[in-house]
């Protein structure tokens, strides 16, 4: 069967994923829409810096430099021969019935599709913490993301704290490019990293650079900590106050905080596109249900850390394996899936063996004092959150409306996670029961005028 002439294949995010797929649908004969925020393809994990840059891929990437590359040759080849379409700084803020209201410079303009494929990617998983909401508290993704694309240290003095292969990774790049990097804090024990060894075992070479990154931290890697406090005065961050394995109280001066948890799988769009999703306890997240191939239903595929949280290797697999199962539902002939699939059994295992060592602290969140801010975006504190459940139960939405936590700038992206884990331990039933915010449009904030100007 050959490709009905009204067939239009959507991409949003050009991330590993997105790349993949675009190109296994260009090999096919398609000619697809790839939107992307950023104004050259790569993701947050092969982010790009501006041209005339000066720092090489190898500065950039380290050991990935290499992917790196491969990846931006494929994408930029197939854009320059126009073999696809690609709409750079653009925002998809609302889905609806086979149309994307995209925004970008021009304003908002609507991009038609008969088929959908979703690579948005995943963001930080940042957990509340006395003080959070102060100037010079940022996440990890922020800090790689100013270094990456700026070649900048977002402080003089820094300490990084949360969990999982993020937290060295940002660390030993700071740290190598020259930054005053204090203290690394890591709420995971040495007993609890060691309980997922054994999956960590299907990447093996993998594991064991993320433990050559961790041995460039020396001295300055702690496990097992407990976090009490960001200290700050009117200009923002002074210190960290917190305890270490032993339970001694310690306080590191510093001036900035990156902070984050492994990752948080950016689900919004996937939500508007009416997916149906369900609770993963070892993530402790709502992800979206699909099949092996990434097949959603109603002609929306998923690929990438949007639905598995895999990394960058995982997400050019399932990019392959979206757009392969979107030929084949189209009628092409789609390329063999057997050795990617296996592949991709191997990656879960070591995700899995991931989320194991490095779990996401609900034990502290749970105890968060009621003065902390829960929500940044709406300064809505633990006790706030703690209360609506006494007038409305414990439902993730009624929490939502009766103390506006989720309703700010970022739509629950950072605060989300933390303020089920609170009504859940209130209401005294698993996050699963408290359930997950709705996602609404816009996804993004949008400015009233973009909305009057013909994209």
């Amino acid at each position: 069967m050959s490709e009905a002439p009204s067939t239009r294949i959507a991409i949003v995010g050009a991330g590993p994923a997105g790349i993949r797929a675009a190109a296994a649908l260009v090999d096919a004969g398609l000619h697809p829409v790839v939107i992307d925020e950023g104004q050259r393809a790569g993701g947050q994990i092969y982010r790009r810096p501006p041209d005339g840059f000066v720092r090489t891929p190898e500065h950039l990437y380290g050991s990935e430099a290499a992917k790196a590359r491969a990846l931006h040759a494929v994408f930029d080849r197939l854009a320059a021969d126009g073999r696809l379409t690609h709409c750079t700084g653009s925002s998809v803020i609302a889905v609806q019935a086979g149309r994307l209201h995209v925004l970008g410079e021009g304003g908002v303009q609507v991009i038609f599709y008969d088929r959908l494929i979703l690579a948005t990617g995943a963001s930080d998983r940042v957990a509340p913490v006395p003080g959070w909401q102060s100037a010079g508290v940022y996440s990890l993704g922020a800090a790689q993301i100013a270094l990456k694309a700026q070649g900048v240290a977002l402080g003089r003095r820094i300490v990084l704290m949360g969990s999982g292969p993020l937290l060295s990774l940002v660390g030993a790049q700071l740290v190598k490019a020259g930054a005053d990097v204090a203290a690394v804090l890591d709420t995971s024990p040495w007993d609890q990293q060691m309980r997922g060894l054994w999956k960590l075992a299907a990447r093996p070479f993998v594991a064991l650079r993320g433990l050559a990154l961790r041995a460039r931290l020396g001295g300055r890697y702690h496990a097992g900590v407990s976090l009490e406090k960001i200290e700050a005065d009117g200009q923002g961050v002074t210190a960290m106050r917190w305890r270490d394995a032993g339970g001694r109280q310690r306080l590191t001066p510093c001036d900035t905080i990156g902070m984050g948890w492994h990752l948080r799988a950016e689900t919004h769009l996937a939500d508007l596109a009416g997916c149906a999703f369900t609770y993963d306890e070892q993530w402790r997240q709502w992800l979206p249900k699909t099949d092996r191939m990434g097949r959603a239903g109603n002609g929306v595929y998923l690929a990438g850390d949007g639905v598995r949280l895999l990394g960058a290797d995982g997400a050019e697999i399932a990019g392959r394996l979206a757009a392969s199962a979107c030929l084949a539902d189209l009628g092409f002939p789609a390329p063999s899936t057997a050795v990617d699939l296996r592949e991709l059994a191997r990656l879960e295992r070591f995700a899995h063996g991931l989320a194991c060592a490095f779990p996401w602290p609900a034990a502290m969140v749970r105890a968060l004092p009621d003065a902390a801010i829960a929500c940044r975006c709406e300064n809505v504190t633990a006790g706030e959150v703690r209360q609506s459940l006494d007038f409305g139960g414990g439902e993730a939405n009624r929490v939502k409306s009766l103390s506006r936590v989720g309703m700010g700038r970022c739509q629950g992206r950072y605060c989300q996670l933390a303020a089920v884990e609170l009504a859940a331990a209130h209401a005294g039933c698993t996050p699963d029961a408290v359930g997950r915010f709705r996602g609404q449009a816009p996804a993004r904030p949008a400015p009233v005028d973009a909305f009057l100007r013909k994209g």
